[in-house]
């Protein structure tokens, strides 16, 4: 797979760590367990959109864009991290957040408006419907003069997706150079491409690593089909002769709870077990998810002490201080 044929600038701090947690391991008597620290990435308080965003906003400057439009819920790690990079590469950012505006401006919304962003708050029906918004006003902007460039919901496009391409070749180089084996990788799932850039990189290796995607919002049908196929069209875009399978896209949708960005009891009580034994912070709306997902799947013998498992922090912090309440 050639990656450098691609437009991209540099932003995170590359490669993340890869570190075991012992003590966590210790206490579910369970799978070998390690973290990618991808939390780690630097910008903009970090997080795994960074890496897509090399690849998103590299296309964005060689189309001589001046204005990024994106979209997100209200408490979007990615609205955050996209305001973050424009404002380093000398770009407008305007984030489309679907929901009415909050009375307090708290959290990631509090670091939108100290990064600059213009903000706007869209009541729609789904997130497919902000992303129409999003396109309608680049097509007006575009008509005033301006040169916008477009990122839908999570970046998760083929050309977002290649940054977890080459996040799965620098996975596989840190666990030859640890000389430790990794039977599986769990994530959190929102918009797929995270899941779709792993999975394709990880099979164009012939590694044999499962990529396990823990829902956070949809159904197991949608996003397994999301992950195909935004996973098939980044290999199309890359020119390679591999296509992922059905077994290739493994979600759970069981850890969702009420909802999106809706905390759950069983994500709370991850988030402090983690904090406690590793010093290591989840956030309510991914993390704490795809960790309560994956703590289950080893009380329930599907992640097993045989394995070893590689659980990709995807950041995410400041969603800590939205919702302090729900620690109590």
């Amino acid at each position: 797979m050639q990656l450098s044929g691609f437009p991209r600038v540099r932003l995170a701090h590359l490669p993340t760590p890869l570190e075991e947690m012992r003590n966590f391991s210790k206490v579910l008597d369970g799978p070998r367990l390690f973290v990618k620290r991808d939390d780690c990435t630097g910008l903009g308080l970090g997080g795994n959109k960074i890496r897509k965003l090399e690849f998103l906003m590299g296309e964005a400057l060689e189309l001589k864009a001046d204005t990024v439009i994106t979209t997100g819920g209200v408490q979007s790690n990615h609205a955050r991290q996209t305001a973050a990079v424009a404002g380093k590469l000398g770009m407008e950012a305007i984030l489309l957040l679907r929901g009415e505006e909050p009375e307090e401006v708290r959290g990631n919304l509090l670091l939108d408006r100290i990064l600059g962003a213009q903000v706007r708050f869209v009541e729609a029906s789904d997130f497919l419907e902000v992303d129409r918004a999003a396109y309608t006003l680049g097509s007006e902007l575009e008509a005033s003069g301006k040169r916008p460039y477009v990122i839908p919901l999570g970046g998760s496009t083929p050309t977002g997706s290649l940054g977890y391409v080459a996040a799965a070749l620098e996975i596989a180089g840190q666990i030859q150079e640890m000389g430790i084996r990794v039977d599986t990788v769990v994530l959190a799932n929102g918009s797929a491409g995270t899941q779709a850039g792993l999975a394709l990189g990880f099979k164009a290796l012939h590694s044999g690593i499962q990529v396990i995607g823990i829902s956070v919002s949809r159904s197991r049908d949608v996003l397994s089909a999301q992950v195909l196929d935004l996973g098939n069209r980044t290999a199309q875009k890359l020119g390679v002769d591999i296509r992922l399978d059905p077994e290739d896209a493994v979600v759970y949708p069981d850890y969702v709870g009420a909802g999106y960005a809706i905390a759950t009891k069983e994500g709370v009580e991850a988030i402090k077990l983690l904090a406690r034994t590793e010093g290591l912070f989840l956030d309510p709306v991914y993390t704490s998810k795809a960790m309560a997902g994956l703590i289950d799947l080893v009380g329930k013998g599907v992640l097993t002490k045989e394995q070893n498992v590689l659980f990709l922090h995807t950041g995410g912090s400041p969603g800590l201080f939205v919702d302090e309440g729900v620690f109590g």
